[in-house]
């Protein structure tokens, strides 16, 4: 019998040994998933937060009336999935909130300077009620649940709106985890939203007091509404909200737009000057149609901050 392999038929040891390359290369993608630890996020609407833990521990949803530590909430939610994914590790925390042009308030930027917290701002309407920020969350919660990202998602939240998102989710592989906050009475979690996630858990008054701190009468913290007689916000307040805005500006139009501004200095355009003096009105809740020295201070800080990037 000949040992010579007939034309067109492939030979038997090139065949074993491609068997033996496939095998050694599964083996290594198998080790490889199994000491790639799993990933988690978590989720977080703000404005539920806010409201549920405001009505729980201080009996109000009114921000104004309450502070609330975001820093010590956000790093006992981070603890508590350390104990319920003792194997996974955090990607980050996400904090959706609403601010009025998307610009971010003094509070929201001490958020987003938190170790493994991003912020994404939603728009703030006259009603200081949130738009935009549920899909806010499901584009993130779809996107990383898509590419692989993250195996579990926690969501911190209770709009109807996110089933969406945790459909999506769930479509891509990954598990949700829905948490709240004991309501006061009924229910704070539209019912839809319980019946799609994975797991559900809801945090009591014991939990959520250390973290809320109601404000003594009287107490209006910077950017509320001003009652009569209410003394005006100070220059350097002023000056500041100019920075915000002239960060948020050169963030939307570029630098191309701030090398044709600069030659004007100290003026601004018509266009600009007026978009920044309403922008400033709905941050500060107050008109500076009478406060020249304000606007003064407003157009400084604007400015200041623009130079400073150039």
């Amino acid at each position: 019998m000949s040992d010579v392999t007939p034309p067109g038929q492939p030979d038997l040891a090139s065949v074993v040994a491609g068997i033996e390359r496939t095998n050694e290369l599964l083996q290594r993608v198998l080790a490889e998933v199994a000491t790639t630890p799993s990933t988690h996020a978590i989720f977080v609407d703000a404005g539920y937060v806010y409201a549920a833990a405001g009505r729980l521990v201080a009996g109000t949803e009114d921000r104004r009336t309450f502070e609330l530590d975001a820093e010590g909430l956000i790093e006992a939610f981070i603890d508590k999935a350390r104990t319920i994914f003792p194997d996974s590790r955090l990607l980050r925390v996400y904090w959706y909130d609403g601010a009025r042009r998307r610009i971010h308030t003094s509070e929201q930027q001490s958020i987003a300077e938190l170790p493994d917290v991003k912020v994404r701002l939603g728009n703030l309407n006259a009603n200081n009620q949130q738009k935009g920020v549920d899909s806010l969350i499901r584009s993130d919660l779809e996107s990383l649940a898509r590419h692989r990202a993250i195996g579990d998602a926690v969501l911190i939240g209770g709009d109807e709106d996110l089933v969406s998102a945790v459909e999506a989710a769930q479509g891509y592989g990954a598990r949700v985890h829905l948490w709240g906050i004991e309501a006061v009475e009924g229910r704070n979690q539209a019912e839809p939203l319980l019946w799609e996630v994975d797991s559900q858990r809801t945090f009591d008054l014991d939990f959520c007091k250390p973290y809320v701190t109601r404000r003594p009468a009287g107490f209006e913290p910077f950017g509320a509404e001003p009652g009569p007689g209410a003394p005006a916000p100070s220059r350097d307040d002023v000056r500041f909200v100019g920075a915000q805005i002239a960060a948020r500006w050169l963030s939307s139009r570029g630098r191309e737009s701030l090398a044709e501004l600069l030659p004007g200095h100290p003026y601004l355009p018509g266009s600009v000057d007026q978009e920044l003096l309403i922008d400033a009105e709905a941050l500060l809740r107050l008109s500076l149609r009478t406060h020249a020295d304000l606007r003064r201070a407003l157009r400084d800080g604007f400015w200041e901050h623009l130079q400073a990037q150039y």
